[in-house]
């Protein structure tokens, strides 16, 4: 049964409607079948790994996109101390300094060994998801929240991941009455938009919705 109640479907309409658009959707990130749509994936993977509010991590990323630096070379010719500002300017204040060192040390790995394009890494990896979660975690900043991060976002694109759900997820999935599991949850929604319905999952964790009028 793919909800612990009968309603599992309406609740997961409810988040879709709630939520409409996923991390990365909300930064122009739509396309993820492309490097410079990949790059900014994991950048944002990265800021939000640390602990700081998603809202404060995505301005982050979206100030250092409006700079331009979209792909890792970018990032990577743009100075530490400019990667540090903005990220400052853009309220991830205590996180900045070393973010920036790993966002440039980050951006030189991906150049040096997949030439800036995270579908190499893919290649590398032959598909198989715990080989990318490996070579994911050889970038700096980019632990298994992050990795996560990344997951939840791509798996239609990289088809071998899905259905893909994290902890988070599956947590607040429970707690809204529906199966705790992956393939389950599937089920409530199409293919597409499985992303939407994972991120919405999360978000509603984060904010502490409890679908039953409004937040608990």
């Amino acid at each position: 049964m793919a909800a612990r109640t009968t309603g599992g479907a309406d609740v997961a309409s409810e988040l879709l409607r709630r939520y409409p658009r996923t991390y990365a959707q909300e930064l122009g990130v739509d396309r993820l079948d492309r490097p410079s749509d990949l790059f900014p994936l994991l950048v944002l993977a990265l800021l939000m790994s640390a602990r700081i509010r998603a809202s404060i991590a995505a301005d982050a990323a979206t100030a250092l996109f409006r700079n331009g630096w979209r792909t890792a070379r970018a990032m990577a010719e743009a100075s530490w101390e400019a990667r540090a500002r903005t990220l400052n300017r853009a309220g991830y204040a205590r996180y900045d300094e070393r973010t920036s060192a790993m966002l440039g040390e980050t951006s030189q790995l991906l150049l040096d060994r997949y030439n800036g394009d995270l579908r190499r890494l893919r290649k590398e990896a032959r598909h198989q998801p715990e080989t990318e979660r490996r070579l994911l975690q050889e970038c700096k900043g980019i632990g298994d929240v992050g990795t996560d991060i990344f997951f939840r976002e791509v798996q239609c694109e990289w088809s071998e991941l899905y259905p893909f759900a994290d902890k988070r997820a599956l947590q607040a999935a429970k707690r809204l009455g529906l199966a705790a599991d992956a393939r389950s949850l599937a089920e409530l929604t199409s293919r597409g938009d499985f992303p939407r319905l994972i991120n919405a999952l999360v978000r509603a964790d984060l904010e502490h919705v409890s679908l039953r009028g409004d937040k608990r």
